[in-house]
């Protein structure tokens, strides 16, 4: 198979200079405000977006050390498969968040509820619609017992380069 490249449409902006101490899941960054920076060659794309909001951002985690297929996740003591976590250390550092899409200044979205490092690459924007995205969701694995945790739980390094 082809080796597949994407290059940065953008940069997210946070208060999170470094990967210690953000907040494991934007669920739980409800106060956290940050701005998105599209390159002007793609502020054309932002059109109609305004209208929306929430936003999926689709981000690199380009602090994130290797990802290993057995890892100790937020939350548990025990090591779990990689594709059973939602740590950054992967096989493709991909990053995946909902935020609250506050306004839209040509080319620099506000944004909150931001669980996202200062200078992470953009690689892509959803938006986030209830009726595409919503589940009624059955199980949640090995997270049943220890979501509970989540409020308290907050990055300590443990992925970084």
């Amino acid at each position: 198979m082809k080796k597949i490249e994407y290059a940065p449409i953008g940069i997210i902006h946070s208060p999170f200079k470094e990967p210690i101490g953000i907040p494991i899941q934007a669920a739980v960054a409800k106060d956290y405000k940050g701005t998105i920076e599209i390159f002007p060659e793609f502020e054309k794309g932002l059109k109609d977006l305004e209208n929306f909001s929430h936003i999926f951002l689709i981000f690199h985690f380009h602090l994130s050390k290797k990802g290993k297929l057995l890892a100790k996740p937020y939350m548990d003591t025990k090591e779990r498969g990689i594709f059973s976590i939602r740590g950054p250390s992967r096989p493709n550092p991909i990053g995946l968040s909902i935020v609250r899409l506050l306004k839209i200044e040509k080319n620099i979205l506000y944004i909150q509820d931001v669980d996202i490092v200062d200078g992470t690459p953009l690689l892509d924007i959803k938006p986030y619609i209830p009726e595409f995205d919503n589940r009624d969701v059955q199980k949640i694995g090995w997270l049943k017992k220890n979501i509970h945790k989540l409020p308290d739980t907050s990055d300590d390094g443990r992925f970084k380069k």
